[in-house]
């Protein structure tokens, strides 16, 4: 099956604990919207600390939403330059959805 991945590549200039902190409040922002029940049961997102990336499931409704609110965040909070996000296809040997590493 063909999952809509994104990923996103953080500068050294965005503190990886504000992108920890942006991710988990566009999770929240997701509840919501959608309900904890269905972020929880549909949302598949990764942090990498070391990597300076994250990974976000966009192939529900709820990942969408997600990606969408979180690069907002990012926009607003770090500048348009200080990261890139880019569609990617599945990810092979990417960690269980919902494990954010820190």
């Amino acid at each position: 099956m063909h999952k809509e991945i994104y990923r996103y590549a953080f500068e050294p200039s965005a503190r990886m604990q504000d992108v920890e902190e942006a991710l988990l409040l566009a999770v929240l922002a997701a509840e919501s919207l959608h309900g904890q029940s269905r972020v929880r049961m549909d949302a598949s997102y990764c942090l990498d600390v070391e990597k300076r990336a994250c990974v976000i499931d966009a192939t529900t409704p709820v990942g969408r939403d997600i990606c969408r609110i979180f690069t907002g965040f990012a926009i607003r909070e770090f500048g348009e330059n200080a990261f890139k996000v880019k569609r990617v296809a599945d990810v092979p040997g990417a960690p269980h959805p919902q494990e954010v590493t820190t």
